[in-house]
């Protein structure tokens, strides 16, 4: 091999070395194939960092007008298509720069001055991940609202609530709903805290010691908006930490990993209600899909894939604190390994909370300005199955203790009075007063207000509670609050 051929196929950093890489680790070694996504971080941070070099003095106003417009030019060819990806070049920063030299030459070479592949890949995943986050809380918005939505009109539907999977008390619909808006809120919160910590810029850390060229590390950080509520700059204070820190990564997937576990619980119970033996929902026939055998089959596939895919997110946040956990300092090349998990669970998500929002809302008709095609609910089933499991038993015990009963005395009376029940085959409700009466002396006819599903049901009206107007007081809230 001639010196022009090696020099061809050698790397940016391989002028000490003898040979070149083999194919094998080339390939092996290769993060260009999916840290390409990170393109419009790469040029937005290069230009940043090439802005403060002008300013300080330490490149020209023309090396900075040369960078501007050979990554106008980048830019464009990505968008269209027609920028080459390079193996030879292994990642994205490598591909970036090097096009960028060919374009406009010198200028390009002086772009890397006063950082490192390692502060500047570490700034880029931030700047991408932080845009992710953002689309994230948009869509646990659009998901929040979607459930507000269907939760308005069925306030007054009685659903069987259960623990243990066995009925316990009468629940409003509606409240049962909000009970996903709150866990999704907060995983909002979560995103938003998550996300100052992620909004810190590492570049000026160079490879794990600073640089001795005299940057301006706040001017950068303020032109890439990583600044606080108050417009301060944030800025990594530790050069070691700051290249080989990826706990936003971890926590971004902590984050990500029990929103996932939330989209899980509410597909187990959106699977339970479509079931036949439940028969409290239907999902529309866009979400659902035919058995290859069985022609009557309506099956829940996307609930049921979002809770695999629940498993599939919690594996790549225990990925990659397995990864960080017996790294020293400083940078490792260990940590190219924190991309492909931290990207498939930011799809995983957007996509997830995309999808259930359309199921359950619906989608926007033009035409009527009405959101239609959402889940249908059944009313009536879920008022049938909340009267098969003496959902009112604890408003009976309740009763009684109001009549002077200590409630452990009245838990027990009423035990007596369900298996009564029990053997006649009725409801509590459906007891004759005296044999009612026989259980104690102090229950009236009054009781039967008491026994029935709505009495028990408007009977739980204190803050959180799911009496109907407590409900809507609720939807009221988070009404406001999304805006």
């Amino acid at each position: 091999m001639s010196q022009n051929q090696f020099e061809k196929k050698s790397q940016a950093w391989s002028a000490l070395f003898s040979e070149p890489m083999s194919d094998l680790v080339k390939r092996y070694t290769s993060s260009v194939s999916f840290d390409k996504r990170l393109w419009q971080a790469d040029i937005t941070g290069s230009l940043a960092h090439a802005d403060m070099l002008s300013a300080q003095g330490i490149i020209s106003a023309q090396d900075l007008a040369d960078i501007t417009r050979g990554m106008a030019q980048i830019r464009s060819e990505i968008e269209s298509g027609a920028f080459e990806w390079e193996l030879d070049l292994e990642d994205v920063h490598l591909n970036i720069e090097a096009r960028l030299t060919r374009l406009v030459g010198d200028a390009g070479k002086r772009l890397h001055t006063g950082r490192s592949r390692n502060d500047q890949v570490a700034t880029d995943v931030r700047l991408w991940l932080r845009g992710e986050i953002d689309l994230i809380s948009a869509l646990l918005t659009d998901l929040q609202q979607a459930l507000l939505d269907v939760a308005d009109p069925y306030v007054d539907v009685i659903l069987p609530g259960f623990t243990h999977l066995q009925v316990a008390q009468p629940v409003s619909f509606g409240h049962h709903l909000l009970a996903y808006v709150e866990m999704f809120s907060r995983d909002a919160e979560r995103m938003a805290d998550v996300r100052r910590r992620v909004n810190r810029l590492p570049l000026g850390a160079a490879a794990l010691a600073g640089t001795s060229y005299p940057l301006d590390r706040e001017r950068v950080a303020r032109a890439l908006g990583m600044v606080d509520a108050q417009g301060q700059a944030q800025v990594c204070q530790n050069s070691l930490d700051a290249v080989s820190d990826r706990d936003f990564a971890i926590e971004s997937s902590a984050a990500a990993s029990l929103c996932m576990v939330h989209i899980s619980r509410l597909s187990e119970e959106l699977i339970l209600w479509m079931s036949q033996n439940f028969g409290f929902i239907k999902i529309a026939d866009r979400f659902t899909t035919g058995s290859s055998i069985m022609p009557q089959k309506k099956n829940p596939d996307v609930p049921e894939l979002a809770r695999g895919k629940t498993g599939r997110v919690v594996g790549h946040l225990m990925g990659l604190i397995t990864l960080m956990k017996g790294q020293p300092l400083a940078y490792n090349k260990d940590n190219q390994e924190d991309k492909e998990p931290l990207f498939d669970t930011v799809d995983t998500l957007t996509d997830t909370l995309r999808i259930f929002a359309e199921m359950i809302g619906g989608q926007l008709n033009p035409a009527s300005g009405k959101k239609e095609g959402g889940i249908t609910v059944n009313a009536p089933a879920m008022e049938q199955a909340a009267l098969r499991g003496y959902a009112t038993a604890t408003d009976l015990a309740d009763y009684l203790v109001k009549k002077g009963l200590p409630f452990r005395d009245a838990h027990e009376t009423v035990a007596h009075a369900v298996k009564a029940a029990v053997t006649h085959q009725v409801d509590l409700s459906e007891l004759p007063l005296a044999v009612l009466q026989g259980f104690h002396a102090s229950i009236e006819k009054d009781v039967y207000e008491v026994l029935s599903l709505r009495g028990s049901l408007n009977a739980r009206d204190i803050l959180g509670g799911t009496a109907p107007n407590q409900v809507r007081a609720q939807i009221a809230r988070h009404r406001a609050r999304l805006g």
